[in-house]
């Protein structure tokens, strides 16, 4: 039977992943568990590992610190892809003031929770781990660690037991704080609709077809390409023209000349629409579905572009007007609908809207590839190649004025970074960066879970001592202290001065905290989905915040990259507050550091 005991006690491999494997089977199992319609969700992993840790089980001190910074890595690397193509479009509009508010909530936290540290002599890393489980930021538990463990060599079990004890409560007060603001300003949801009904400023770029008739002289006997020459800087395509002349509709080309009363089908924006109308006639009442029963000799595909060769070529280069007598009205990218102007770049994963005769669409459709298996089979060489270049990214020391010791992105902020800047660009050098919705989901529940698994085996040992003898329960009523205390004031300035949607700010609260059982309550009172919209605006920022990392001492050194890029409208560190926190000399002491701003 020693072979049970082996399995069971011993730090081989075999009892390292036996127990890595129940405690996150158990903790998601449990997590499902609703209380008053809230659930804990994965975060119940992080408890199971506890409880175990504290009945002695524990991890060969090398394996589990590995599982945790793989975990850990995959984690933000999988994050960083999955919002890194909206990352800097989310700062347009209407997110800079989600976005700003969403800064101020972060701020406000780490205010109060140094006040209570000064106030009560808590360790500022204990205080950390207060903070990241108040605000519900895993994440921000993951570079506190790493912090602390880059100035000491060593861990701090107190910043994982701060977390623990404080996030129960923190899911709470952040949901309380969403119904105390509606009975505050005694929300109508029928009026807060309305505003939502009318608020259609964000769908400006998206592609808006419109049926037009000829009437402006100065374009008779013009071609489609003289057209688009005198119209350089506006973005439309003309699909179809409907000519006067036969009644017939023919696709156009640019070699389509336009004559007085012929219809044309136009795909533009929103911005330039009224441009398009002016220059060409009027606007008729003519729907894309009439349009598609007229022309009975074409037919209206959609194609998905899933050949690797294609990623990263502009649509004017494949020619597929000139060669194949075709015309592509629209490309949907994430959802959104583009205008397919010839300098688009293609990336593998859209959806082109082609119109043509049968076999000239299918004809375009062996170019583009169309198939859904390729475009299901993992992209694994640029995941691994991001990681790694991510690792010599965050291993980089960089020396600034000032600063004792030199500054490094750190093992989760390299790949963070380098994820964002992949999946956004990556498509210029030729790298398939499309990945599944689901391939990215489990990429990031895998890392998610084996850390907060590591993470709980390795603070179970004193946690109960800890909560019973060491203030344990102070450490509860500070967390929802720091949880409650800004979300009631931003909410509050965001609501009375932003003048912001009550439904957008239930998902701006939710995403300031990145707090998806918050999500869900609000998705379900809410009854739309404008809730999603304001979590996703303000969870990229909130979730690659906490990649920056580092030493302590370089902690201050965040605050001034942080406001440095406020200035240019760029959040990338909004989080550095636990690492500032991290450092323990005064914040007078470092004040005359930010003359390097």
């Amino acid at each position: 039977m020693n072979w049970i005991n082996d399995l069971l006690w011993g730090e081989g491999i075999g009892h390292s992943i036996l127990l890595l494997s129940f405690v996150i089977a158990a903790g998601i199992q449990l997590g499902k568990i609703k209380v008053f319609g809230v659930s804990l969700g994965i975060t119940l992993v992080l408890f199971v590992g506890i409880i175990l840790g504290h009945f002695g089980f524990t991890i060969n001190h090398n394996v589990i610190h590995f599982f945790k910074e793989f975990g850990l890595i995959l984690f933000v690397y999988s994050v960083g892809m999955q919002v890194g193509p909206g990352f800097f479009s989310s700062f347009k509009q209407g997110g800079i003031t989600l976005n700003m508010l969403a800064c101020g909530i972060v701020f406000l936290g780490v205010l109060t929770a140094v006040i209570l540290h000064y106030a009560t002599g808590i360790p500022m890393p204990t205080m950390v781990g207060i903070l990241s489980g108040a605000v519900t930021n895993t994440p921000g538990l993951g570079a506190a660690q790493q912090a602390f463990s880059d100035m000491h060599g060593v861990s701090d079990n107190t910043i994982a037991l701060g977390y623990a004890v404080a996030y129960p409560l923190g899911v709470i007060g952040i949901i309380l704080s969403i119904i105390l603001i509606k009975y505050i300003f005694r929300v109508s949801f029928d009026k807060e609709n309305e505003q939502l009904n009318s608020e259609d400023s964000s769908h400006t770029n998206e592609a808006k077809p419109i049926s037009l008739i000829v009437k402006n002289p100065a374009i008779f006997d013009k071609t489609i390409a003289e057209l688009s020459n005198l119209l350089e800087h506006r973005d439309f395509v003309i699909s179809r023209v409907w000519r006067d002349s036969n009644k017939q509709i023919e696709i156009a080309s640019a070699n389509t000349v336009l004559q007085e009363n012929d219809k044309v089908f136009v795909i533009t924006t929103e911005t330039d629409a009224e441009t398009i109308k002016t220059f060409i006639g009027e606007e008729i009442d003519m729907e894309r579905k009439q349009w598609i029963r007229m022309e009975s000799q074409f037919i209206n595909r959609r194609i998905l572009i899933t050949k690797p060769e294609l990623n990263g070529k502009r649509l004017g280069q494949l020619k597929l007007r000139k060669l194949y007598g075709i015309n592509i009205t629209r490309i949907n990218r994430a959802g959104v609908d583009l205008v397919a102007k010839p300098g688009l770049t293609l990336q593998v994963g859209d959806r082109v809207n082609v119109v043509g005769t049968e076999t000239a669409v299918s004809n375009v459709e062996k170019v583009l590839g169309n198939s859904m298996k390729r475009l299901n089979e993992p992209n694994l060489i640029t995941i691994f190649v991001g990681i790694a270049l991510g690792i010599v990214l965050g291993s980089i020391p960089i020396s600034f004025p000032g600063i004792p010791q030199p500054v490094k992105l750190g093992l989760a902020g390299g790949p963070l970074v380098v994820a964002i800047l992949i999946s956004r660009f990556g498509y210029h050098y030729k790298l398939i960066t499309y990945t599944t919705q689901s391939a990215n989901l489990m990429l990031r529940e895998i890392g998610i879970t084996l850390f907060l698994a590591c993470v709980g085996i390795s603070a179970g040992d004193g946690f109960v001592d800890t909560i019973v003898n060491n203030g344990g329960f102070a450490w509860i009523g500070y967390g929802f202290i720091i949880t409650f205390v800004p979300l009631m004031i931003i909410g509050c300035i965001g609501r009375y001065f932003c003048k912001v949607n009550y439904f957008t700010l239930m998902g701006l609260i939710a995403g300031s905290t990145t707090d998806p059982p918050a999500l869900a309550y609000s998705n379900a009172t809410a009854g739309n989905d404008a809730p999603s919209v304001g979590y996703a605006t303000c969870l990229s920022v909130d979730y690659v915040s906490p990649g920056i990392d580092g030493t302590v001492v370089d902690s201050v050194l965040r605050v001034i990259v942080l406001i440095n890029i406020m200035k240019t409208g760029a959040c990338i560190s909004i989080y550095a507050g636990p690492r500032f926190m991290m450092c323990q000399s005064s914040f007078i002491e470092t004040w005359p550091l930010l003359s390097y701003i």
